[in-house]
């Protein structure tokens, strides 16, 4: 899935393009606005518009010489619209909810990369980084079975490739000292979705659970 695109990911064209700028804000709006917000030609863009208003996705009102128009939030096929504008928030919602049923419970899920920076597209993986607590070995079989399920659950509600690194909290200090740009970026960008992120998880430990 392109999450950066999302709308226009699933309406291609124009009245994608349409649909998602509409959707980014509450405020009326002009055609014009519209067009240039959309990167379309005027012409286009008001074909698309009025076709939106007569299918009820969108209120127009005329001002003066202008007309304003904005999405129909309370019409239910603006409302699938909307969700897809919002779906990066919705997929870590999800991901999170998934994530409790990982056992041993992790000291921390990370999504780091470009899902975490707002950038992902459909050819993006989706970045994890998996910490086991002290005492659980990396060959443990319960462990294993549930963050495997993790993942291809994560695939599924996502629909990109989903990347995990397995790795002990024990092990995060020295690969922070390293200074390595990939362990930097999870410390400074990573988003938690389960326990605590790394910088906290060096600073107090993570015993078992």
């Amino acid at each position: 899935m392109d999450f950066v695109h999302p709308v226009e990911a699933v309406v291609p064209g124009v009245r994608g393009r349409v649909l998602a700028t509409l959707a980014a804000t509450d405020a009326e709006m002009t055609m014009t606005t519209v067009a240039r917000l959309s990167d379309v030609s005027i012409n286009r863009a008001v074909t698309v518009l009025n076709e939106l208003v007569h299918l009820g996705l969108v209120k127009r009102r005329e001002a003066g010489s202008a007309a304003l128009v904005c999405l129909a939030r309370e019409n239910c096929a603006s409302r699938v619209i909307l969700a897809l504008s919002g779906l990066a928030h919705t997929v870590v919602d999800r991901l999170r909810e998934a994530a409790e049923e990982i056992r041993p419970t992790p000291a921390g899920l990370i999504l780091f990369g470009s899902f975490a920076r707002g950038e992902a597209s459909a050819q993006s993986d989706i970045d994890v980084l998996a910490l086991r607590r002290s005492g659980v070995p990396e060959d443990d079989e319960p462990w294993l079975d549930s963050l495997g399920r993790w993942t291809t659950t994560a695939h599924q509600i996502t629909g990109n490739a989903v990347n995990v690194i397995d790795r002990a909290v024990d092990e995060l200090p020295p690969l922070l000292r390293a200074g390595a740009p990939l362990w930097q970026e999870i410390a400074r960008d990573g988003r938690v979705l389960v326990g605590t992120g790394v910088s906290a998880l060096i600073g107090h430990g993570a015993g078992p659970e």
